[in-house]
């Protein structure tokens, strides 16, 4: 336990995350302060008008639907500028993911059903970033200026060193981000309630926001277990840093590219970023160029789906490794 709180009390004196945790405070308040400042309540002729338009929408939709089944029928005759799908439930607005609501047609007004996943995701982003960078910074730093040796030489068992570092880290990042994103939701909320419009907040709404929250904040834990497994490994936080920046460059960019001009089926698979975003997003979809090669009759989806859980596998799977190499090393080196 005294190595804990002394883990807790290095981590929270050190500048560079007391600078980290300003620009979040910083970029929390100037995207609240923008959000405030471009934004009103609607009138209730607003209101009114943009439930009409969306209703029109819908109806001219359900009619575009109708005009398709009757044409397949034989019962109408397509006009020039109809669209007619090789099957008709492409536009049926039953199976539309996403229909126009009220909220598609008001200008100038921060509603919060729709703008919560966008202003989440941006904030979860920025906290792996801080994460990663924090986590990199916390043990590289006490590597390259031997207070690690000092610290061994009060506490000598190296993965309970190790591990107590791990540990404060982690535990410090959770508490930081379920803070912060709790408070983060609640002043869009209170904009949305005050100077803007709520918005359809139902059951489902809660849940999926919840569950985006969720794995938002395991995805914080990864970057974070990560940036300190590199920089362990690596002896330096710019071991972190180099490896991130080489893996962008040589594969996220390169090797995508080659991928690309060879013609490799579906080259989504061998990128970190793709199970990156099916984690986050519960459901990653991409397409695959050679689903719909050859003779296909009827419609082809030429898609092809990657779901949390195969995200959560890979991401997990490759912390784990690193983090267990970062033990392994940390305890044959010579830290001298």
């Amino acid at each position: 336990m005294n190595l804990v709180r002394a883990e807790l009390e290095r981590l929270t004196a050190r500048r560079f995350v007391q600078l980290m945790v300003v620009l979040l405070l910083a970029a929390f308040a100037v995207t609240a302060a923008t959000t405030l400042a471009g934004s009103h309540q609607p009138t209730p002729d607003e209101l009114s008008r943009a439930q009409a338009q969306a209703a029109n929408q819908i109806r001219e939709l359900e009619m575009a639907h109708d005009r398709c089944l009757r044409i397949k029928a034989g019962q109408a005759t397509p006009a020039e500028n109809d669209y007619i799908p090789a099957d008709c439930a492409e536009v049926d607005p039953g199976r539309m993911e996403r229909l126009p609501i009220v909220a598609d047609y008001l200008n100038g007004v921060f509603v919060f059903a729709v703008e919560a996943r966008p202003l989440l995701y941006f904030l979860i982003a920025f906290l792996a970033l801080f994460g990663f960078l924090v986590g990199a910074s916390y043990i590289g730093a006490d590597l390259n200026s031997g207070g690690v040796v000092n610290l061994l030489l009060w506490r000598p068992r190296r993965w309970a060193v190790l591990g107590a570092k791990l540990g404060t880290l982690l535990g410090a990042l959770l508490a930081l981000s379920a803070v912060a994103s709790a408070a983060y939701l609640t002043v869009f909320w209170l904009i949305g309630q005050a100077a803007g419009h709520p918005g359809h907040l139902d059951g489902a709404f809660w849940q999926s926001l919840g569950a985006l929250y969720g794995r938002g904040l395991v995805l914080v834990l990864l970057a974070g277990a990560l940036g300190f497994a590199i920089a362990t490994l690596g002896r330096h936080t710019s071991a972190a840093l180099g490896t991130v920046a080489a893996y962008l460059v040589v594969w996220e960019l390169g090797a995508r590219l080659v991928l690309q001009i060879v013609d490799v089926a579906r080259p989504d698979r061998w990128m970190l970023s793709s199970y990156l975003i099916a984690w986050l997003s519960a459901e990653a979809r991409f397409w695959d160029l050679h689903a719909c090669q050859g003779e296909v009759t009827g419609f082809c989806d030429g898609s092809y789906t990657l779901d949390w859980g195969t995200g959560l596998t890979v991401l997990l799977g490759l912390t784990v490794l690193l983090v267990g190499g970062a033990f392994t090393a940390f305890r044959r080196r010579d830290l001298t």
